[in-house]
């Protein structure tokens, strides 16, 4: 909604727009807790959207001649307000452009866009980033600040713009798929409708000319391999399923399919990125019958440590050392990483550490559970306690 009403009205102060969206979801709620749900929810919502908008400039129209005593501000596009699919994808992917201004740093326009047009929380965004919510709340107002000076609009950009804000419009959208993939900071471990509006709005990149890169296809790869094992990653308690233990028939074989594609796709090129390694990790997850499909895990790992270290990168590679050379070996992996505040990483020493040795991998387990905030992992963790006083 944010994006749609900056676009059709030409709206240059993205606040505006948000304080409006969130007065029709307001109204919104009083409204329809009295009359019930309309039957078009989102035609009803833009329309309301619409008329506060129309209020806005007006109200604005009457300060500026009353009050400033210059110009009436015309209403701008009133006629013809268009809230189809088409236009509010259309409109979603031009904000994320948008926002991707280089006058912020990378990492503010990604904080931005998530924000605005995802929708996370300013913890969400620090989860994303590892680093603390007030490191972000800066981040954010500096960036917002940036792109008023900056006369922000949604305007149709050239192709030299499109190909040097695509590379951080991706990683907005691996970030989004992340947070709806394996929820840090939500009640529920799997977010489907981030995953979903992640994957469409990677899709939407595949059908424009100027945007159909090898990149692209393998990010979307990425997705649709991700997103065809959803359904078996938590049991009907909710309760997170590891991935030994994912019943495969619930692997949904035609998003496989599309994976492959899109994989396939990604290779039309010379170029490499950390989205083709992650999509071949995620190809081979998929392939439960090859005996060695954790030696080529490992050696895609071993490529992406490489060429983009991150702590839990690292951890994911322990785990797929782990198979190919056993627990034991793995434990001095592990402990090399040394991220004693993180919940992944005694998680993984408490895996680790479960065939050998029962009091560590509680230990590692209880520390993991102090650490999370996820409901679902402490269940999951807690579950897995449980297992292991069980063969005391």
């Amino acid at each position: 909604m944010t994006a749609v009403l900056c676009r059709h009205f030409g709206l240059r102060h993205i606040e505006i727009a948000e304080d409006i969206a969130s007065e029709t979801f307001l109204k919104a709620s009083e409204h329809w807790a009295i009359n019930g749900v309309p039957e078009n929810p989102t035609a009803w919502l833009y329309t309301v959207a619409k008329n506060k908008t129309k209020d806005y400039f007006r109200n604005l129209s009457v300060f500026e001649t009353k009050i400033k005593n210059e110009p009436v501000i015309n209403i701008q596009n009133e006629h013809d307000f268009e809230c189809s699919p088409e236009f509010i994808s259309d409109s979603q992917l031009a904000m994320i452009f948008a926002v991707c201004n280089p006058v912020n740093s990378n990492d503010s326009q990604i904080s931005l866009a998530l924000q605005i047009l995802c929708g996370f929380s300013v913890e969400e965004i620090a989860n994303a980033f590892l680093t603390k919510t007030e490191t972000i709340k800066k981040r954010l107002q500096r960036a917002r600040t940036n792109l008023r000076n900056d006369n922000f609009e949604i305007s149709r950009l050239n192709v030299t713009e499109i190909k040097s804000r695509l590379e951080t419009v991706l990683k907005t959208l691996y970030l989004l798929f992340n947070e709806g993939y394996f929820s840090k900071t939500n009640d529920k471990q799997i977010r489907i409708g981030l995953c979903s509006e992640a994957t469409r709005l990677a899709l939407v990149l595949t059908e424009n000319p100027l945007t159909n890169t090898v990149k692209v296809n393998a990010l979307l790869a990425l997705m649709c391999f991700q997103s065809s094992r959803l359904e078996a990653r938590t049991n009907d308690k909710n309760e997170a399923v590891l991935f030994d233990e994912q019943d495969k028939n619930l692997w949904d074989k035609s998003l496989i399919e599309r994976g492959n594609y899109y994989l396939v796709n990604a290779t039309n090129g010379n170029e490499i990125s950390k989205y083709h390694l992650e999509a071949g990790i995620a190809y081979w997850h998929t392939t439960p019958t090859d005996e060695n499909k954790w030696q080529h895990i490992l050696q895609l790992y071993n490529q992406l440590i490489l060429m983009e270290y991150s702590p839990i990168t690292a951890l994911n590679r322990t785990f797929a050392f782990a198979k190919v050379y056993g627990n034991q070996t793995a434990i001095g992996e592990a402990e090399k990483i040394n991220l004693v505040d993180s919940n992944y990483y005694h998680e993984l020493l408490g895996y680790l550490y479960s065939d050998t040795h029962n009091e560590k991998a509680i230990f590692h387990y209880e520390t993991a559970i102090h650490l999370t905030k996820s409901k679902t992992e402490k269940q999951t963790l807690k579950k897995e306690i449980q297992r292991l006083k069980g063969t005391f």
